[in-house]
C-alpha cells in the first residue's frame, strides 16, 4: 500500500512536532533495501519446528490465571509475572541482559482520581464512567476546574506538513478544549486530507492531551464515538478509571493539562445543544478544515487524587551473538494488564489472556528457541517484556529514553501484541503497512508458510501507534508488528474462526478476555514461528533495515 507520510527525515522534523523528532545518534548503516542471507544453523528447522501451539498455551494459561490478578503492576500480580517469566529464561538458558539482572527498573507515578467526580457543564451535571471520565497527571490531592470556557477545537491538530493547525490565532490558556476523536481523513477518506480513512499519530488520544498541553489549555475533553475511536465506550471508562500510572516526572505533571477527559456522544450533544449548537453540524465544519469556535458556557470539575510513586519492572534477556553480539535484534511483548475492580459483582478480574498474556508466553518460547540455537545468531537477539503498555506504552517509553542496549546497536524491533486465537490463516497482516523493509524479511517468512503479506484489517484504528514497537519507531529504530491475518486456513478454521468471534467480540480490556480451552493455538504456533523466521534472518544478515522513504521515523546517521 503506498502511505505518503511525512517525507524526508530533516524537512519533516522541522515540521513534525507530535513526536518531539528524538534523532539519536546512530551509526552510519546502508539505505539499501535489506537483503539478509542467513548463515547456515544446523538446527533452524528443529527450533522452528519446536515452537508449538501446545506449549504456548500452557505459559499463557497460566499468565492469565486468576492466581495473576490481572497482572497490575505494581501489585502481587506483578511479582508473580515477573516470577514466572524470569524462571522460565533462566531454565531456558537465556541470559540476563541487563548486567547480572534480568530487571529494569521503571519509576511509575501512580494516581488514582476518586470515582464520585461530577462534571457540570452549563445546565448539565454528567456523572463519572456513565457520561464522562476526567483525571489528572497532575501530583496535587484536588484539582480545580472553575468556570473555565469551553472552546471546541475540531481535532485539536497541529499539524504544519499537512497545512492544518485547529489553534491557529487561538489563545486558550485557562480554557477547555473539546476536541473529537481520530483525525480528518477518517470520515472523509477521499478527501486527499491526512492519510484517509488510516489513522496517523494525530488521531490518537495521546496526541490530543499533548497538543491541549502544549497550547496551554486547563483541560481537554474528548468526545467518544466508537468507529473513529475503535473501541466503545466500555473501554474508555474501564481504562481511565481506577489507578492511572505515568512516569515520574521532573515537573510533577504541571506541563499536563489539569484535566484530560472523555464525553459520550451523548453527553457532548447534550453539551453542544447548550451552547445553541448542533453537534453534527459543527463536526461537519471541523472536517473541512481548521476549525475552532468558542461555545460560551463553561465548566467545572474537581478531581481528587491519590497518588504515590511505585516502581515497576521491565524484563530484558540477551541471547548472545556469535560475532557481533553488539548489535541487537529486540523483540518486544508487553506482560501486564488491568488488574482487578472489586466494585464489580461477578468476576473481578481482568486476566488479560489475549492482550497480552499470548504475545509473552510466545517471546519465552521464541527465546528459548534462538537460546538453543547452534550456532548461536551473528547478532544478538534480545527480549524486553515491558511493564504499563496498557497505561499509555510506559514501560517501553522509558525503555526507549533509558535504553540498556544503545539505540545505534538496536537493528529492529519486533513486537508480539494480542496474538492470533482465530486459527491458522493463509495471510498475515502488517500494521502499519509499507513502513519499512523489514516487511521484505516477513515475506520471505510468509513464502516458507504458503502466506501472503496483507494490510491491516482497520487502518484507521492507528494500531501501529498503540502498541510497544512505536516507542522504538519514535526513536528510529525500524520496528515490525504484524500478526494473524484474516483469510482462514480452511473450512474447518473458518466455522470454528465464526464461533470464537461470537465468545471473544467486546472482550477487549473486559473480564471476558480469559482463557477457554475451545480455542485453538495453531495460528499463534503459525505466526510465532513467523515472526522467528523474520528475527533469525535479521540477526544473520548482512545490512541493517530501514524505513521506507515514506515514512515518518527516519534513523540519522
Amino acid at each position: 500500500m503506498n502511505k505518503k507520510y511525512w517525507a524526508g527525515s530533516l524537512a519533516a522534523c522541522a515540521a513534525f512536532t507530535l513526536l518531539g523528532c528524538v534523532q539519536p545518534t546512530q551509526q552510519t548503516v546502508t539505505t539499501a533495501a535489506t537483503k539478509n542471507t542467513p548463515v547456515a544453523a544446523d538446527n533452524f528447522a528443529e527450533m522452528y519446528a519446536s515452537l508449538n501451539g501446545d506449549v504456548i498455551k500452557q505459559h499463557a494459561k497460566i499468565l492469565a490465571s486468576d492466581e495473576f490478578e490481572g497482572r497490575l503492576p505494581t501489585t502481587i500480580g506483578e511479582k508473580k509475572t515477573l516470577d514466572y517469566i524470569i524462571n522460565n529464561l533462566k531454565k531456558f538458558g537465556v541470559e540476563p541482559g541487563n548486567g547480572d539482572s534480568y530487571l529494569q527498573e521503571v519509576a511509575l507515578m501512580q494516581i488514582t482520581a476518586s470515582p464520585d467526580a461530577q462534571l457540570q457543564i452549563a445546565e448539565h451535571t454528567f456523572d463519572y464512567k456513565t457520561d464522562m471520565v476526567v483525571s489528572s497527571k497532575r501530583e496535587q490531592a484536588q484539582i480545580d476546574l472553575t468556570d473555565s470556557e469551553l472552546v471546541f477545537v475540531g481535532y485539536g491538530v497541529n499539524a504544519p506538513e499537512y497545512d492544518w493547525n485547529d489553534y491557529a490565532g487561538l489563545d486558550v490558556a485557562g480554557k477547555t478544549v473539546v476536541i473529537l476523536v481520530n483525525d480528518p481523513g477518517f470520515e472523509n477518506p477521499d478527501s486527499g486530507k491526512f492519510q484517509g480513512s488510516t489513522m496517523t499519530y494525530y488521531g490518537r488520544w495521546s496526541y490530543k492531551y499533548e497538543e491541549a498541553s502544549r497550547q496551554g489549555a486547563a483541560a481537554a475533553l474528548i468526545v467518544h464515538e466508537t468507529a473513529p475511536a475503535s473501541y466503545g465506550w466500555s473501554v474508555v471508562a474501564n481504562s481511565w478509571s481506577g489507578p492511572q500510572y505515568g512516569l515520574v516526572s521532573d515537573d510533577q505533571g504541571a506541563s499536563r493539562v489539569a484535566v484530560e477527559g472523555w464525553l459520550t456522544l451523548e453527553a457532548a450533544q447534550q453539551v453542544f445543544a447548550s451552547a445553541g449548537r448542533d453537534f453534527a453540524t459543527e463536526k461537519a465544519k471541523a472536517l473541512q478544515g481548521p476549525y475552532h469556535t468558542a461555545m460560551g458556557i463553561t465548566a467545572s470539575t474537581t478531581v481528587n487524587n491519590e497518588f504515590e510513586k511505585s516502581k515497576s519492572y521491565n524484563v530484558l534477556a540477551t541471547v548472545k551473538g556469535s560475532e557481533l553480539p553488539d548489535e541487537h535484534v529486540i523483540f518486544t511483548a508487553h506482560w501486564d494488564h488491568l488488574g482487578k475492580d472489586e466494585s464489580l459483582d461477578g468476576d473481578q478480574i481482568y486476566n488479560g489472556f489475549h492482550d497480552n498474556a499470548t504475545g509473552t508466553a510466545a517471546a519465552l518460547e521464541m527465546a528459548r528457541a534462538f537460546a538453543q540455537s547452534t550456532p548461536a545468531p551473528k547478532r544478538s537477539v534480545s527480549f524486553l517484556i515491558v511493564t504499563a503498555e496498557e497505561q499509555g506504552l510506559l514501560g517501553s517509553k522509558y525503555y526507549a529514553n533509558n535504553p540498556i542496549i544503545p539505540l545505534n546497536k538496536t537493528v529492529a524491533n519486533i513486537n508480539m501484541d494480542a496474538l492470533n486465537v482465530l486459527g491458522k490463516t493463509k495471510d498475515i497482516a502488517v500494521v502499519g503497512m509499507g513502513k519499512s523493509d523489514l516487511e521484505a524479511n516477513l515475506k520471505i517468512a510468509a513464502d516458507k508458510q504458503e502466506r501472503v503479506l496483507a494490510q491491516e484489517g482497520s487502518p484507521e484504528a492507528g494500531y501501529y501507534y498503540r502498541s510497544d514497537h512505536f516507542s522504538f519507531a519514535k526513536q528510529g529504530v525500524p520496528a515490525l508488528y504484524a500478526d494473524g491475518g484474516n483469510i482462514p486456513f480452511d473450512e474447518a478454521t473458518a466455522a470454528y474462526r465464526k464461533r470464537i468471534n461470537v465468545i471473544v467480540r467486546g472482550c477487549y480490556h473486559q473480564v471476558c478476555d480469559q482463557y477457554r480451552d475451545s480455542f485453538d493455538f495453531l495460528g499463534i504456533e503459525q505466526d510465532a514461528r513467523l515472526l522467528f523466521d523474520v528475527g533469525y534472518q535479521v540477526a544473520n544478515g548482512d545490512k541493517w533495515p530501514q524505513w521506507s522513504a515514506t515514512s515518518e521515523f527516519q534513523r540519522q546517521p
